[in-house]
């Protein structure tokens, strides 16, 4: 039974996750039809918190898909500790974060979630690079520090990548991802209105130069932390 429960666990962690996301997106679809948009008195779920809860959520039913999609298509399984690492990762930024509003009520959360996300997205980029270096048509092998400079490069582009969607959507949807705003609605200016930016980039640079030192360690040493099987 518990072997059966262990084996099983992923599975079960994903269907939690996807109804975390499902659930929200049908509550707020609700109160859009019905027009109602209540507010608390810290004012954590204004009408634009909400169409980021709907943004979020929508955006997490298909990121949640990529591990799996990735799998098939580069023909690889996935380590089932990076898995479940990358579904708690989802729910803690989308449901704690955002509908949870875990972004105002835990201090540092998003610097929490920042750190957590590159050293994951760096393994990813081991793991990528990794897998194209065992393909037997390539005439060249790449050494380890190659490897920990792409998963480096790899992780800061994604982290990158975010900020910019951050910054396209708060401003087409009117939207707070980069917290330019306080939870009560007053607008930030000058450095103060760049400092969550900068330090998202910042903590995505550290969390991805300790990634790209493990997978490193890992490959220089053969170490066997990252192992991926190939299918």
């Amino acid at each position: 039974m518990k072997q059966k429960l262990k084996k099983n666990f992923p599975k079960l962690l994903y269907i939690f996750v996807l109804f975390s996301f499902i659930l929200p997106i049908i509550f707020i679809v609700l109160m859009m039809i019905f027009g109602r948009t209540p507010q608390n008195e810290a004012g954590y779920h204004s009408q634009a918190d909400y169409a980021l809860m709907l943004v979020e959520c929508v955006l997490g039913l298909v990121v949640v898909h990529i591990p799996s999609f990735l799998e098939r298509k580069l023909k690889f399984e996935l380590p089932t500790v990076l898995y479940v690492l990358y579904l708690v990762f989802l729910y803690c930024a989308i449901t704690l974060g955002e509908v949870r509003s875990f972004y105002y009520l835990i201090p540092h959360w998003d610097v929490f979630l920042h750190a957590f996300s590159s050293m994951m997205t760096g393994l990813f980029g081991y793991m990528l690079i990794t897998i194209i270096n065992r393909n037997d048509r390539l005439v060249v092998q790449l050494s380890p520090i190659f490897v920990a400079m792409f998963a480096f490069c790899f992780s800061v582009m994604i982290g990158a990548v975010w900020e910019v969607y951050e910054f396209t959507f708060d401003g087409l949807l009117g939207l707070n991802m980069q917290k330019f705003a306080l939870a009560d609605g007053t607008e930030l200016s000058g450095h103060l209105a760049l400092a969550d930016t900068m330090k998202d980039i910042i903590v995505d640079i550290l969390g991805a130069m300790v990634a790209s030192a493990v997978g490193y360690i890992s490959l220089r040493f053969d170490k066997h932390w990252l192992k991926i099987t190939l299918t």
